[in-house]
């Protein structure tokens, strides 16, 4: 993996880390899940967007 690739990957997970940040809301606003919820899944969503980054920054070649 190439840096401009990790670059674009990057982005990717951040604008689709921001929908889901949107559709949690969005569903908490409605009543589908509550305060809690929404706290377990949001920290959910964070461990996994680290540990995609620490592998893509292991694949990166030089």
């Amino acid at each position: 993996m190439t840096q401009s690739q990790r670059l674009k990957y990057s982005i990717l997970i951040a604008v689709a880390v921001l929908a889901i940040m949107f559709g949690l809301t969005y569903l908490q606003n409605t009543g589908v899940i509550n305060e809690k919820q929404f706290q377990y899944i949001a920290i959910g969503v964070a461990v996994v967007v680290v540990v995609i980054n620490g592998v893509m920054r292991r694949k990166v070649k030089p």
